[in-house]
């Protein structure tokens, strides 16, 4: 057995098994450093010419302009570019378009505003694969580096280099990269090349890239990349420092969020990113980017705080539209749909995408939400594993039926006439046409059982070495059987999060805890168990509280034994 020849737990080496980690890999996996699993920047199709023409700026002191997307990896990635080109001595702006009055990627006239402003090399990050008519200001004007990962559905635009390994003639394998993956590698093969032509021995010193690696995490996470392979050994190594709280912005997010535990991927993606993400969806676009950047403690202060406003505005928003997104998710599902698309009336553009994520974790399908406004549709989309929606948006575009639309596997956006949606809905079926056949709701597969006396500190601690966890690597997921409710009750300032205190029929007694419980079946369960032996599903924590380590449950889902 695996967890004999590596010496581990049984159960440790059972979870390691069935993620198909084999006693040659288990090593790797359960301490992923960067020296194993970072590739060779130049295995990316135009990256030594990106390099070259990014190491030429830095060494004429050219002015850069860098070209950002407004979601939390376009944040991480324009940071991340801007801060490196800066610190090797350049003047450096940067630009990111106002989701509602210029839409995702670059646009011919803030294009031609860089260029007139003196920019001679525009870094374009988490966008730009697809904008050939857009770029085309830049022509004889300013050299245009692309750092992208969106899906490309052929040729890039004809610029300086376009490196993305979701480029169609890349044969790197690092598909899995977000942009901010793609823009770490960018540093990586900058700064060699700096380091090769003998930048750093009369100018600055070189810069240390670990450090990035805080932001390098919170993108991939956040735009829902695998944590494999390269992916995983740059989110543990970025939880590290982030744990350090070394950049101001994200010392004070986490402290205006009230984030004082250990972090962790849940912190990436649960804490930090939607407040970064809220900037740009309803308020200043570029508001993350600059937090990720400021050095003063005061100044990121009042950022996060800022930030964090704007994530309750963006709440209170996102719940105006989602009662009635889910009841149309109802009735398409009633009828049948294989892909749900719905849409409504002056819905805030900055939410869909939320939404959408909302009834695509309801309902297990495809889901497409739009706004409109003056007879156009914007929209945002998100898929399930296996079904890849960014493609068949950009085959909707390619085909005409879109004003614009892209993406990658996971996620989407598309501009469409009104009137033309409920065709955009029919192709979407078409071409994700095994979306028909899932099930209403996503299975729940459950990775082991448990006794309320055997989830203890010491298993919980076991199952953190299988961390991070997200996509590619999900939490796993125990069973508690015949467990009784002692006590349960609402806690929080909305009532959403339901508190309880569990029993086994072997004494054992364990804390647990139930989010977004709101309503629905599971919490009438939770609440009105009358004592009886019930099933519950969920993830084992060690959680710290006051110095004291405890083991807790975190439950989602449940039927009476």
């Amino acid at each position: 057995m695996l967890a004999q020849r590596l010496e581990l737990p049984e159960m440790l080496g059972r979870l390691l098994a069935a993620r198909g980690i084999t006693a040659e890999t288990a090593a790797d996996f359960l301490d992923p450093r960067l020296r194993v699993f970072l590739p060779d920047p130049s295995v990316m199709i135009d990256m030594d010419a990106a390099a070259a023409r990014l190491a030429q700026a830095v060494r004429a002191r050219e002015k850069l302009a860098v070209f950002a997307d407004y979601d939390v990896d376009g944040a991480c990635s324009g940071a991340l570019m801007v801060g490196a080109l800066r610190r090797f001595g350049c003047e450096v702006t940067h630009y990111v378009p106002d989701r509602l009055k210029e839409g995702y990627g670059p646009n011919p006239a803030a294009i031609a505003a860089l260029c007139e402003a003196g920019a001679t090399l525009i870094v374009c990050v988490d966008c730009g694969i697809a904008a050939h008519a857009a770029l085309e200001p830049a022509r004889g004007r300013a050299d245009v580096v692309i750092l992208d990962h969106h899906k490309a559905e052929g040729p890039p635009p004809v610029v300086r280099a376009a490196v993305n390994p979701n480029r169609l003639d890349c044969t790197s394998g690092l598909k899995g990269l977000c942009a901010a993956g793609v823009a770490f590698l960018a540093l990586v093969a900058t700064q060699r090349e700096l380091r090769r032509t003998g930048f750093f021995q009369t100018g600055p010193a070189e810069l240390d890239l670990m450090a990035e690696l805080d932001i390098v995490a919170l993108a991939t996470v956040c735009d829902v990349m695998p944590l494999q392979g390269v992916n995983r050994a740059l989110v543990t190594q970025g939880i590290k420092v982030l744990a350090r709280r070394a950049r101001p912005g994200l010392a004070a997010l986490m402290e205006v969020a009230g984030a004082r535990g250990e972090v962790s991927a849940h912190t990436l993606g649960f804490t930090l990113g939607p407040r970064i993400n809220a900037g740009g969806r309803i308020a200043e676009p570029d508001l993350g980017l600059r937090l990720l950047l400021c050095d003063l403690p005061a100044e990121a202060r009042a950022m996060a705080e800022k930030l964090d406003a704007v994530n309750r505005r963006r709440q209170e928003v996102e719940a105006g539209v989602l009662s009635d997104a889910m009841a149309q998710g109802e009735a398409q599902m009633a009828a049948g749909r294989g892909v749900l698309l719905v849409r409504g009336e002056g819905w805030h553009p900055g939410v869909v995408g939320i939404v959408a994520s909302r009834l695509k974790e309801k309902f297990n399908r495809p889901a497409c939400v739009a706004g409109i406004d003056e007879g156009i549709a914007k929209g945002s989309g998100r898929s399930v594993s296996g079904l890849d929606l960014g493609s068949a948006v950009i085959w909707a575009r390619s085909s005409g039926m879109l004003i614009a639309g892209g993406g990658h596997a996971m996620a989407a956006g598309f501009t469409i006439q009104a009137d033309r949606l409920e065709a955009f809905h029919t192709l979407l079926e078409e071409r994700l046409s095994g979306a028909a056949a899932l099930p209403a709701a996503s299975e729940l597969v459950l990775d082991g059982a448990l006794t309320v006396r055997g989830a203890t500190v010491e298993m919980a601690n076991h199952v953190t070495r299988l961390s991070p966890f997200g996509a590619g690597n999900e939490e796993p997921v125990f069973v508690l059987r015949r467990c009784r409710i002692v006590k349960a009750d609402r806690v929080g300032a909305e009532g959403q999060v339901i508190r309880a205190f569990l029993e086994g029929e072997d004494g054992g007694r364990l804390k647990a805890v139930c989010f977004r419980a709101k309503e629905g079946p599971l919490a009438g369960l939770l609440l009105n168990s009358g004592g009886s032996p019930l099933h519950l599903a969920g993830h084992l924590r060690a959680e710290k509280w006051n110095d004291q380590v405890s083991a807790a449950f975190q439950i989602v889902d449940g039927a009476r034994a």
